[in-house]
């Protein structure tokens, strides 16, 4: 995932931030954009990309 967001967002700080119970989080300015713990699911192929993009054409 991280190669795919870099390639269409090359100027991305991305950050893995290790945690235990399989927490899975995505933020964009520290602004919440998947949830994993919110959703009770991992993210469909594609989703967060989808998400990713959707805040950025509102931004």
């Amino acid at each position: 995932m991280e190669v795919e967001i870099k390639t269409a967002y090359p100027d991305a700080r991305i950050r893995l931030v290790e945690g235990a119970g399989g927490v899975f989080e995505v933020a964009v300015d520290g602004e919440p954009v998947f949830s994993k713990l919110r959703l009770g699911r991992h993210p469909f192929d594609g989703e967060v990309m989808s998400l990713l993009n959707e805040k950025t054409e509102t931004s």
